[in-house]
């Protein structure tokens, strides 16, 4: 989402699909009857838990995948202390003003929907949310409190995190050395297994979208050493198609595992559990797979539609930043009308995708000041 894709519209195409799908995803969990959401509606269905699975399994993926894309590029270009510099300024200098400011929101929301007698202020609560000491124990999530959070900010913190360490020990990588992504079904099956032992050994984490930190610096770190070698992109291409099918029987039988595992299958280490865990991070690498592959067509003229591409893709970062707090605005004041599940979720989604573009439009990307606060160029 911070860096150079190498002029790939697709990549920038999934990263907005996944960016505006979060507004249709984190609205959804208002009506979910078993996220704790900021909000949450009366009346609830578990309906949503099983849609929300089609997007859990390769949607914040992806994100890493191409930001390792990404820091690929911009290594080569700038060089470690210039990536350094960059990322600085694109990922932690919005983390740092959206925690001051915005991240506050959902958790102040959340204490007023579940308590009517909540009545402090939002200046007041900020005194408390930022209660706040140093702690190792949660990497690379250093500050800890009783009411502060990072909230949907968790991707910047990891990505921020994952390109500090990159640009340790980019140097001692592989580059140009994939020789076995020219094997058929080699892409599917190789990379899939850190992930799948990950998944087993270390669990999935809820509050990371369903998977573990450490998975996600893996997609990360395949995203930079495949970007190196164009035939990680033709191999990506020829195995779309099979990885397709692989990952929909995947996602079919992980589901049905997560389902019958009982306990808390993300954690625990029953044999049912694990194989729960294990198949659902193979599903999630061939829908990247199929996802990337499938959508890679080569490189395009511009027009007008890639001119608009080129507005939103700039927007990616502010837009993610922004979108949580807004949503969770909205449902505050929508799950008290007396309408039906899906006027009420339709309407958040309408009116918080209408709030969004307005303050990025009108408030983020018109001055110089605020394009900086938001991690644009």
């Amino acid at each position: 989402m911070a860096g150079d894709d190498g002029r790939r519209p697709e990549l920038d195409a999934v990263r907005l699909v996944v960016v505006l799908g979060l507004v249709f995803f984190h609205s959804a969990l208002v009506f979910d009857e078993r996220d704790d959401f900021y909000v949450k509606n009366a009346e609830t269905t578990e309906a949503v838990t099983w849609l929300a699975g089609l997007g859990v399994v390769w949607a914040m993926p992806a994100l890493f995948l191409i930001a390792g894309f990404g820091a690929w590029h911009s290594l080569r270009r700038r060089g470690g202390g210039g990536f350094v510099r960059e990322r600085l300024l694109r990922l932690g200098v919005p983390l740092v003003f959206a925690t001051l400011t915005i991240v506050p929101v959902p958790q102040w929301l959340r204490l007023k929907a579940a308590d009517p007698g909540y009545n402090e202020s939002y200046p007041r609560f900020l005194l408390d949310f930022f209660d706040v000491h140093l702690s190792l124990s949660n990497f690379p999530f250093l500050v800890r409190g009783e009411l502060f959070e990072t909230g949907h900010l968790w991707f910047v913190v990891l990505l921020l995190a994952f390109s500090l360490m990159l640009a340790a020990v980019a140097r001692w990588l592989p580059a140009s050395r994939l020789g076995f992504v020219s094997r058929r079904g080699a892409l599917l099956a190789l990379p899939a297994i850190p992930l799948m032992v990950v998944g087993a050994l270390l669990g999935m984490e809820e509050a990371f979208a369903g998977w573990s930190r450490w998975a996600y610096l893996l997609l990360f770190l395949y995203g930079f050493v495949l970007a190196a070698d164009d035939r990680f992109r033709t191999a990506m291409r020829r195995d779309a198609k099979p990885a397709a099918i692989i990952g929909l029987v995947l996602f079919a039988a992980s589901g049905g595992l997560l389902a019958t595992a009982g306990g808390e299958p993300f954690t625990d280490m029953t044999a049912h559990a694990i194989a729960a865990r294990i198949v659902f991070a193979a599903a999630g690498w061939c829908w990247l797979v199929a996802i990337l592959g499938l959508l890679d067509r080569g490189p395009r003229t511009g027009s007008a539609r890639d001119r608009k591409y080129g507005y939103l893709a700039a927007a990616a970062l502010p837009l993610y930043v922004l979108h949580q707090p807004i949503v969770v605005t909205v449902a505050y004041f929508a799950v008290r009308w007396n309408a039906p599940m899906a006027v009420k979720y339709l309407a958040i989604v309408a009116i918080s995708f209408a709030v969004l573009f307005a303050v990025y439009d009108l408030l983020v990307r018109r001055t110089a000041a605020t394009r900086f606060l938001f991690g644009m160029r």
